[in-house]
């Protein structure tokens, strides 16, 4: 691994010269990269809003929507939702100017919460080292874009950078900004939860979580719709396991070499794909289990490393990745918004230190692209067993399990050794390079 981030680094400095590396530095030029990306995003989506169309998640998002602002019949509320309730804000918001233009503000809406991001992480263009994390994250929301632009990740992922970049000097606003991003979609909880166990704010945090977790469901209560506040948990726990999850692989290689009673089958109640065969029913109830055990294992280990690390920013954001890609890898679903779980996370880490996070973020990158190349690319090939995309597929699934492996591996040094310096890979001249500039 260290052989191939070396060899990037040496390719990035031959090409980065201390000219161009001035030049991405600027604020301006960020600007104009943020512009020119989402302007990109805005002529490759124009077809669908002109013509008052939808794609991604946002036709179910929109349904949704009218129910609420024309039928009366809330998600979350009026019925049992898939989501935590806090969704049902944007999935509302994108149809205040009508169903015809649903697709435009679900676009500025993305927009409006990468630059407040990309702000952040930045210092508003004064925090140098905070340049890496915006162009990366800029990068990976291009390579993500298909599903990036199309699903409630798109909004959750930059409040989750806003919150952990925000934590050390403004802990409330982080906090809040957390908890807001749970309630949208519940995987910011194992970020909060790294938060809760290590950070030196952990107190304001936890206070101000509880305080507006009861703000919202005393707003639910109000609604009347208290008994489905917890709906989201229960309406995932009978799912099969899904195509792209990584614990899948195994039988999505015998579906397509033809082993019987393995097939891969179009669930058309949830709209996905998932995988039957012998041994699925089991797997797919021993899934959750197993990753709140892992869960609980790495807070454990989170614990231990606390009791000696010198670096608590360190921790958090490694404890975060350690705990988000567990929610990944063990998961018996494995959407390709997924990837946007992780991404913030190592952007945030970007910002802390480079040389220690270049190892997640080119793998973040790499993982990007195979899942666009997956979906929507050569879905319906992988559907059919077609060997490329399977091999896409695996590749992808097992730069994930590398994912977990780093952050696990950088939180069980730190817990023997006792020195941040022990969860760093050895710099070269290269690195220390590409990392001072």
């Amino acid at each position: 691994m260290s052989y191939f981030v070396e060899l990037v680094d040496q390719r990035l400095i031959t090409h980065l010269t201390p000219a161009r590396r001035a030049w991405l530095r600027s604020p301006r030029t960020l600007l104009l990269g943020f512009l020119g990306l989402h302007t990109l995003f805005l002529f490759a989506l124009l077809p669908t809003i002109l013509t008052g169309r939808v794609l991604g998640d946002l036709p179910l998002y929109r349904v949704w929507a009218e129910q609420a602002l024309r039928n009366g019949v809330w998600q979350g509320i009026d019925v049992e939702w898939v989501y935590p309730i806090g969704a049902l804000v944007p999935v509302v918001l994108a149809d205040v100017a009508g169903p015809l233009l649903y697709q435009l503000l679900w676009f500025l809406m993305t927009m409006a919460l990468n630059a407040t991001a990309i702000g952040i992480l930045t210092d508003w263009g004064r925090n140098r080292g905070g340049y890496k994390a915006a162009w990366f994250w800029l990068a990976f929301s291009l390579v993500l874009s298909p599903v990036g632009l199309l699903r409630l990740e798109g909004l959750s992922a930059p409040l989750v950078i806003m919150g952990l970049v925000l934590l050390a000097r403004r802990p409330v606003i982080a906090a809040a900004l957390l908890t807001v991003a749970t309630w949208i979609k519940v995987w910011p909880a194992a970020v909060f939860l790294a938060v809760v166990a290590v950070s030196r704010r952990r107190i304001t945090v936890i206070v101000t979580g509880a305080a507006l977790s009861a703000g919202i469901a005393v707003a639910v209560w109000a609604a009347g719709g208290l008994r489905y506040l917890t709906g989201f948990v229960t309406m995932q726990s009978d799912r099969a396991l899904q195509l792209e999850a990584p614990v899948t692989t195994p039988w999505v290689w015998l579906a397509a070499m033809g082993q019987h009673g393995t097939t891969i089958y179009q669930n058309h109640a949830i709209a996905t794909r998932e995988v039957s065969g012998p041994g699925t029913t089991l797997m797919a109830a021993l899934m959750t289990p197993a990753m709140f055990l892992v869960m609980a294992a790495i807070s454990v280990l989170l614990l231990l490393a606390l009791r000696r690390s010198r670096d608590n920013a360190q921790l958090v954001l490694m404890g975060a990745l350690a705990l988000v890609s567990t929610f990944v890898v063990l998961n018996k679903v494995g959407s390709p918004q997924y990837m946007l779980w992780i991404a913030p996370v190592v952007a945030v880490g970007v910002a802390h230190d480079w040389a220690r996070w270049r190892v997640p973020a080119y793998l973040m990158l790499g993982i990007g692209g195979l899942t666009t190349l997956i979906f929507p690319i050569f879905y319906l090939p992988l559907v059919h067993g077609d060997a490329g995309a399977l091999l896409l597929l695996t590749l992808r699934n097992g730069l994930l399990v590398v994912m977990l492996g780093w952050s696990v591996l950088g939180l069980w040094r730190t817990a023997r050794a006792g020195s941040p310096a022990s969860v760093s890979v050895r710099h070269t001249a290269a690195s220390r390079g590409l990392a001072a500039n």
